[in-house]
């Protein structure tokens, strides 16, 4: 089977939508790193208008809603181009999936506010936010001309590595889930002080907030240990496998940034610039993971896949 070959322009406008996406999640932190989840009560539309006036917290949330519908169209729009030029059925669902996900994302966020911030669905939103990241991100891996040279069956990672590589993933999205809750919940400041909690190694539990805080803390030590087996594992077996050894490095390198990040968010009591990027980079350790993992899961694949000329992940059997 020949490679498909849609082109390196489809790939550079899913790196696009990626970027903008990326630009989202920041734009979403904000607002809630500002308080501004209420600054505009009505939804679809932000005081009756299209474009209200851009004061307050007005300008974080509805430029968080201008950003979020420039992201959907260009989510379209690419599930259009993946659908015309894309040879793979397994990318052009993914496309589809994708717009599926902004879509629900829309709705869960109008959901946030005419419900007035309930903390269910607005963790549910946060989540699906980073989902869709993830999903983008994806995309863009799968669209690129060095995915389209395949891979060896030779460089299949051994069950450890992958079962690794999984956990490490499984473990930041419960990271994150835990992060949104304690954002949402408004215990960011449940544990004013770091590293300690309140001069102690365990808190007293004397209201959820602090459980949750904590718990968050707690999760970030299993996060690290798992980050560093990936690490370890990368670099003891994949090595020479950049595929796999360029997010690995960069989990590596975003971890001690991401930890100081939240050691910062509580002692600058939730600083509006540190508490969002503390979010943003959380975001790209989460995207690193999932494409070590997608990495891993292609070449297990290629490992179980008769040979035959001009093989690539994603191509449908000949």
């Amino acid at each position: 089977m020949t490679p498909p070959r849609p082109g390196s322009g489809l790939h550079r406008f899913a790196c696009l939508v990626a970027a903008a996406t990326f630009c989202l999640l920041i734009a979403g932190g904000l607002v809630t790193s500002t308080g501004s989840g209420l600054a505009v009560p009505d939804w679809p539309l932000s005081y009756g208008t299209f474009f209200p006036e851009m004061v307050g917290g007005v300008f974080y949330e509805h430029g968080h809603r201008m950003i979020a519908g420039t992201v959907a169209l260009l989510t379209l729009a690419l599930a259009v181009a993946l659908q015309w030029r894309e040879p793979r059925r397994g990318v052009r669902i993914l496309g589809w999936v994708a717009v599926g996900a902004v879509l629900l994302q829309a709705i869960l966020g109008g959901i946030t506010v005419l419900w007035l911030l309930p903390t269910p669905v607005s963790v549910a939103h946060a989540c699906l936010g980073q989902i869709f990241f993830c999903l983008i991100a994806t995309i863009a891996l799968v669209t690129s001309p060095s995915w389209r040279e395949g891979v060896s069956a030779a460089d299949a990672p051994p069950p450890a590595s992958r079962a690794v590589f999984l956990a490490t993933a499984g473990a930041l999205f419960v990271q994150l889930v835990l992060g949104a809750w304690m954002r949402h919940d408004g215990a960011g400041l449940a544990i004013p002080t770091f590293p300690l909690a309140f001069g102690r190694l365990i808190p007293p539990f004397d209201n959820p907030g602090v459980a949750i805080h904590f718990a968050h803390r707690v999760w970030a030590l299993v996060v690290t240990a798992c980050v560093l087996a990936s690490a370890f594992r990368v670099v003891r077996h994949h090595r020479g496998d950049r595929p796999l050894a360029a997010p690995g490095l960069r989990m590596t390198l975003l971890l001690p940034v991401q930890i100081t990040l939240g050691a910062y968010t509580v002692l600058t009591a939730k600083g509006v610039a540190v508490a969002t990027t503390h979010l943003a980079f959380g975001a790209l350790l989460l995207a690193a993971s999932v494409i070590l993992c997608v990495q891993s899961e292609t070449r297990r694949v290629a490992a179980k896949v008769p040979p035959r000329t001009g093989w690539v992940p994603g191509a449908e059997p000949a």
